[in-house]
This record gives structure tokens, sequence and C-alpha cells, in this order.
């Protein structure tokens, strides 16, 4: 990371960046260029790993993508906020925190994993709690992604 003194590494601050932020970008490879798709998400930190969840259409270009090549790129932000420069264009900039990592996509067959899933879902994105059932967890694809590889850095506002 080039800016150091702009770097978090305290994993509860991080984790409070991934609980703040609201839509997840998934970067994923696409032939010769890469494809970016934003999406909700639900998440978990366990023994030293983050793992977040995302669900979708049984079909579509990004589960084809993940399918060809697991490999993933995730970037997350919150707290966006425009720094005047006054006059002096070269002076603005934005305060912001943001989350990068790097992790392997699976899409889940197990039903007991994929509503584990989509509850945490839910929990990230409303702050409630949903009793999620077999038949709601199969009419929808879960993909989880395993980040072990992960950067936080903060603007914060002045």
């Amino acid at each position: 990371m080039r800016r150091k003194d702009r770097e978090i590494t305290e994993i509860t601050e991080i984790l409070q960046i991934i609980g703040k932020a609201k839509i997840l970008h998934l970067g994923l490879f696409d032939g010769e260029f890469p494809y970016v798709v934003p999406l909700h998400y639900g998440y978990e930190y366990r023994a030293g790993e983050l793992v977040f969840y995302m669900h979708g259409a049984k079909q579509g270009h990004k589960l084809d993508l993940i399918r060809q090549n697991p490999h993933v790129c995730i970037e997350l932000e919150c707290d966006v906020e425009l720094i005047s420069g006054g006059n002096i264009p070269c002076q603005y900039g934005a305060a912001f925190a943001s989350v990068i990592g790097r992790g392997r996509a699976e899409l889940l067959r197990d039903e007991a994993a994929k509503i584990h899933g989509l509850q945490l879902l839910m929990a990230s994105q409303t702050g409630r709690d949903f009793a999620i059932d077999g038949k709601m967890a199969a009419a929808v694809e879960v993909i989880s992604v395993r980040v072990t590889d992960f950067t936080a850095k903060s603007r914060p506002r002045a």
C-alpha cells in the first residue's frame, strides 16, 4: 500500500467498514477484460478469514465466469464524501473507507450452507433476522467468497 498513513490493520475497524458498506463489487476474470458486478452481501469473520455471501439468479454471466475461474477480487467502500479544493481543481479529493481483498468464489450446493449465507446477507442488509427455508434457498444461487488476503484504507473527513 502506497499510503501507509491511511492503512487500517485492526480487524475491528475493518469489520466496521464491511458492516457499514452496503454494496460489494465482485471482480471476475472475463477473458481479455475484467468484469465487475455490484452485489448486496452478508459476511462473517472466522479464524482470520473473511467470508462473504451473495445471491442471484440461477443462471447468468457472473456464474459462468465463476465456474471458469473462481479467483475473484472484492471491493467495498463507505463514508464517501467530497472534500472541496475550492478554486483549485487539484486540491479536490474524497473522504472514504474501503476494503479490497482477493479470494476464491464457490457456488454453494449444501442447503444448510445456502440458508446460513442468505441469513447473513439479510441481517447485513436489513439489520433484521429472517427465517430462510430450503425452498427459498433452492430458488437462488448463493455465492461464497473466502478472502484471506485483504487490505483496508481510510481517509477521514478532516
